[in-house]
């Protein structure tokens, strides 16, 4: 968890993000004495139409200065066993999720494995869908997600007893859940993740990376530093800046 001083609004820094950092998920919310700004890359779960969809995200290498690094780093990220690892076990966890409420035999992974690219890193992404089953609505579909595995592990209710044995701070909205449900049933929500969260003249950016077997201490830290700048770059050009 990063903490500093800001003046000003996170709204600015939410203008910021929408130049510097165009994400599939740009929000600000504001209520009472708090404050969220963010760019989300990743969903958690679409529901259009009785079809579900979450698309796991794992897996993170920096964007390169050319156009020669860039595909450098795409194919060294490509090739990481680690990384690769990860991935895996968040489509498998995917998979289960949805087929939680799907039904039987309409699970599949219709794209596999692609780079997707944001302005300040790149991810390997994947696409699990599934029908939805007859008597489930958009309730269901969030409960059989949330919390999503990218931020959790798996197995999951064992993962989460963890995080709250080692985690001196509380998580807060980070890692939740920000979207919309319409009048149809349908819905559309990402993770709580690249965000702002800002309170009494403090403001607050949580970042992660995942741990499995292969992982190295160096480079998990490397990770989240990348993770954060986007935000924290922001942060610096708003309006008011941050102390």
């Amino acid at each position: 968890r990063i903490e500093a001083d800001i003046e000003g609004s996170l709204f600015d820094v939410y203008r910021v993000l929408r130049t510097t950092n165009p994400s599939p998920y740009m929000f600000y919310f504001s209520s009472d004495d708090i404050e969220i700004a963010g760019a989300s890359p990743e969903t958690l779960v679409k529901l259009v139409d009785n079809q579900v969809y979450t698309f796991p995200l794992a897996g993170t290498r920096p964007r390169g200065k050319t156009d020669e690094e860039d595909r450098l780093l795409e194919e060294d990220l490509l090739a990481d066993e680690k990384e690769l690892a990860e991935h895996n076990m968040l489509v498998d966890l995917g998979r289960n999720d949805i087929g939680k409420i799907s039904e039987i035999g309409s699970v599949k992974v219709n794209r596999y494995m692609d780079i997707v690219r944001f302005s300040h890193v790149m991810h390997i992404g994947s696409t699990v869908e599934g029908i939805l089953r007859e008597n489930y609505d958009y309730l269901s579909t969030i409960d059989s997600i949330l919390p999503a595995g990218t931020l959790s592990g798996a197995p999951k209710i064992r993962a989460c007893e963890i995080i709250n044995e080692l985690e001196d701070n509380k998580r807060g909205i980070y890692g939740g859940a920000i979207g919309y449900i319409d009048l149809t049933g349908n819905l559309d929500t990402c993770i709580a993740i690249r965000i702002a969260f800002a309170r009494d003249k403090k403001v607050f950016i949580r970042v992660g990376a995942g741990i499995v077997a292969d992982s190295v201490p160096e480079n998990e830290f490397v990770e989240c530093n990348n993770k954060a700048r986007a935000v924290m770059d922001a942060l610096r050009m708003a309006d008011g800046g941050i102390e």
